[in-house]
Order: C-alpha cells, then structure tokens, then sequence
C-alpha cells in the first residue's frame, strides 16, 4: 500500500471559531486526525538533497523491520523578513515552495516505496519544531535525518544537531 497525502503547512491561516463559542478552548486550532497505520510510525526529514535520500533509505528498512508507516516530512522554505526590512523582532513570511509537489510525485513513482505504507507531510517554519512536532502527533518511534555538510551546518548548526538536542524521541542521524 502506497500513498501520499499533502498536509497544509502548519503555520498558515486557518478559519477562527465562531466569537458566540462559548468554551474558550473551540477556538483553538483544529489538529490532523492522524491516521492509525500511521501511529508510531518513523518520521524522516525529506528535501530531495543526497543526504536526506540517504536518511529516507535508512528510514524505509526501520519501517519495513518494525511493520510501521513512513512520515515524510517536507518543511517549506521560510525566510525572515529582516532580510530585506531590517525591522525587530524577525518576522518570517513564507517564500512559495512547490517542491513538495514535486518531490510528492517522485516518492509516488519511487520503487523502493512500494513495500511500507507512506505519507507525505508538508509543513513551514523551522525544521527542527516542525519534526519534533510531527513525531510528537504521530507519535513516532524514532525521527530519521540526514547529517548538514557544508558551510551553512557550521555556521548556523546543523539540523541533526539542533533536533537531537531538544526531541523527546530517538534521533537517527544518517551521514
């Protein structure tokens, strides 16, 4: 059983209950009803890079030794406006990102697919909340990701870095 499923990104606007509600917690916002093949599934950080490809394979043979579903998780770019405005605090705006269509379809055609049960998840902000967050409403037996090379890691630390010190679940850093 293959699949995959595009989840709006976590921080765009969503309908407000109605003002006439009378308990104060209607008014939060609606959580995905996670499916139930997909709980304690492995949730693995995705972006098409040779790293991450690297982290899906890992993620795939856990999933298919553990008989659980696959969460991919796409974070779409975000990029702070201070960039260009110079204003405090950062605001961030979300830059369009129609790579997770992209990288959807390429998953939809791939083999190695085909044998564990999938879902792909898009979300937007920071890629280190939004896994933990996926794996925390799933909640997921591990979170796979690939290791940062370059430049940017040592600048601004790497994401594997940054995840595994603040997730509440095991963190499998593939090199």
């Amino acid at each position: 059983m293959a699949g995959h499923e595009f989840f709006e990104p976590a921080d765009r606007k969503r309908p407000v209950a109605e003002p006439s509600a009378t308990d104060p917690l209607a008014a939060e916002e609606p959580r995905h009803a996670c499916d139930p093949a997909f709980k304690h599934g492995v949730v693995v950080g995705f972006d098409g890079s040779t790293s991450s490809e690297r982290a899906l394979a890992y993620a795939i043979g856990m999933a298919q030794r553990s008989r659980a579903g696959l969460i991919i998780v796409h974070v779409a770019n975000r990029l702070p406006t201070t960039v260009w405005a110079g204003c405090e605090p950062p605001v961030f705006v979300d830059v369009p990102d129609h790579r997770t269509e992209v990288l959807g379809l390429e998953l939809a055609c791939a083999d190695h697919l085909a044998e564990v049960p999938w879902i792909l998840v898009e979300r937007g902000g920071d890629i280190c909340h939004e896994l933990e967050e996926v794996g925390q409403e799933y909640e997921a037996d591990a979170i796979v990701v690939g290791s940062t090379h370059g430049i940017v890691g040592r600048i601004f630390g790497s994401v594997a870095g940054r995840l595994a010190k603040r997730a509440k679940r095991p963190v499998i850093v593939i090199p």
